[in-house]
């Protein structure tokens, strides 16, 4: 399986999540001024589930806000991740590439000693 994925994929992500989670607690707000002209209509338990919830607009709009944070703050933990591995194996195959004999005489030696085993 091959995984492909550009070098600023996380930090778009990142940045999209911050910003939906930021409008997400603007909208929690928005639908309880939405539904006010419902108020009156509820009667009962339903009525006393829309005051709950009503009274706990902004509660619950810290706390859909401080999930998504949570989240931007995983992805960039794992751009992070991803760079660094990234950075290590670029290192890892520069030392590599700089002891390996690319010599003509060093190859067919090699390609010799293959071909008589």
């Amino acid at each position: 399986m091959k995984f492909s994925m550009e070098d600023q994929t996380l930090v778009r992500l990142g940045q999209r999540t911050q910003t939906e989670s930021e409008d997400l607690g603007t909208l929690v707000n928005q639908l309880v001024e939405a539904a006010e002209p419902l108020e009156g209509v509820f009667n009962g338990p339903a009525r006393a589930k829309f005051n709950e919830f009503k009274s706990k607009t902004d509660q619950i709009a810290t706390s859909l806000n401080n999930a998504l944070a949570g989240i931007v703050g995983s992805i960039s933990g794992q751009n992070l991740a991803f760079v660094t591995a990234a950075e290590d194996g670029a290192g890892a195959h520069q030392a590599a590439q700089g002891s390996a004999d690319f010599s003509s005489e060093a190859l067919l030696s090699r390609i010799s000693g293959q071909a008589s085993v």
